[in-house]
């Protein structure tokens, strides 16, 4: 059964426009302990989600048996928090702003661990590479810079020769990162040589979201043209086309099932897709104002959406 399994309201005091999932403590200690020193107890895996709104705050929620509780309400920046991404071991979270400062947070204590400056320009989105080693972030020149998380130091920028940068996606396995730009061009860039692999020209209008699927084998995209495309990642060919959203598509996510994907839009609603068939197989319409942003947890069972409506909802899906 599809179900609004919670709803928190004034989640934020303003609008919010990203959100993620993560598992805390559920990977690998990120050092081997040295020789002679033990293992720290290993601890029960959290769901964690995080949202980032237009009340300058950045928020860390614990989920568990239905409850979302606040765990941490992080105040650093100084204007909106457009972009929000956990790292995928669960240990750390990304946040950049209107202020153009990016900053990373430990999730479990709620500290800062490094502040990145992006310079003058805003940077609109964020995301950590799979290893966790790097933050991609784009900009107004279409160009994505890759900052050291260690260092907060910019390691690499690749040139998409196009326009302001609205979204990037790496794939799972670390072969790929995909960008979105206002004026509908979609680069997928080779990790290895730091190049254009594809140049996707098939939506008109801004991509607002990016995602890749679990196995890395498809691309999904979002735009203000109404419509969802699926690519095949390695040739960049057009699998599909998906529309039934009435206005903008604000943010698209796979499920780890590699079977549907969610989608979310201006029109107020979240969607459910069928991958095989490009169906629409379920719509929710508990939100009042746009929805900025959907994220699946680790197994899929469970779906949550952000919104100007000021609202978490968190969905149960069945798998």
């Amino acid at each position: 059964m599809y179900s609004l399994h919670v709803k928190r309201e004034k989640a934020h005091q303003d609008c919010i426009w990203s959100c993620d999932w993560g598992v805390l403590g559920g990977g690998a200690p990120p050092d081997p302990p040295a020789e002679g020193e033990e293992l720290p107890p290993a601890r029960d895996p959290e769901d964690i989600i995080v949202t980032g709104g237009l009340d300058d705050t950045v928020r860390v929620w614990n989920y568990k048996d239905g409850e979302v509780e606040l765990r941490h309400k992080m105040t650093d920046h100084s204007l909106g928090v457009v972009s929000v991404a956990v790292s995928a071991d669960g240990s750390r979270l990304a946040s950049s702003s209107l202020d153009s400062a990016i900053h990373i947070w430990d999730i479990d204590t709620g500290s800062k661990i490094q502040s990145i400056e992006n310079g003058p320009v805003d940077a609109w989105t964020v995301t950590f590479s799979p290893d966790g080693k790097f933050i991609a972030t784009g900009s107004h020149s279409g160009r994505v810079n890759l900052y050291s998380t260690e260092t907060g130091k910019r390691e690499e920028q690749l040139d998409t020769k196009g326009k302001f940068t609205l979204s990037l996606a790496f794939s799972p396995d670390g072969k790929y990162l995909a960008s979105g730009a206002i004026d509908g061009i979609i680069s997928v860039f080779d990790m290895e040589t730091k190049k254009v692999k594809h140049s996707i020209e098939e939506h008109a209008m801004p991509i607002r979201s990016l995602a890749f699927s679990y196995d890395s084998q498809k691309l999904l995209t979002g735009s203000d043209d109404g419509h969802m495309k699926l690519f095949d990642a390695l040739s960049g060919n057009l699998l599909g086309t998906m529309s039934g959203h009435t206005s903008w598509v604000l943010s698209v996510a796979f499920s780890p099932d590699g079977e549907h994907f969610a989608s979310s839009s201006s029109d107020h609603s979240v969607k459910v897709w069928d991958i095989p068939s490009k169906q629409c197989v379920h719509t929710f319409t508990e939100h009042t104002d746009q929805v900025w942003g959907v994220k699946y947890n680790s197994d899929g069972s469970r779906l949550i959406s952000v919104s100007d409506d000021e609202c978490l909802n968190v969905y149960a899906i069945p798998v």
